[in-house]
């Protein structure tokens, strides 16, 4: 692992992905916005990074940039974060089996194995 910086403000990438999505590119836009993130130490608030990180997934730079702003695409971000919340969620990771448990942090693999037994027994 090489961390980009901390402290910086993940939003515009977030947004990037949305439009990214609606493009039919979201997977490979998200692994490139990680790997720039996690293994190159980069930042991904810096909107000449994101926007370089766009057009090698394939997508157009004004096109990207345009949709940073969409409130279309804003929103999306919006009703992610909300639905978060509403989980009671206050970091990552975390996973959410048959929409209502809540797995937060880091756990071991039995730990999930557990809880998928659980959400079999309970329906």
């Amino acid at each position: 692992m090489n961390p980009g910086p901390f402290g910086i403000d993940s939003r515009p990438a977030l947004v990037g992905v949305k439009y990214a999505e609606s493009q039919g590119i979201g997977n490979a836009f998200h692994d490139a916005v990680l790997k720039a993130y996690w293994q190159e130490a980069q930042a991904i608030d810096n909107l000449d990074v994101l926007t370089g990180i766009a057009v090698s997934t394939g997508l157009e730079a004004d096109g990207f940039r345009a949709a940073l702003a969409d409130p279309a695409f804003v929103e999306a971000v919006d009703d992610d974060i909300a639905q978060a919340a509403a989980y009671g969620l206050q970091g990552v990771p975390a996973l959410i089996f048959a929409e209502k448990y809540l797995v937060p942090g880091a756990v071991p693999y039995e730990t999930l194995v557990q809880v998928m037994e659980e959400v079999k027994q309970k329906g």
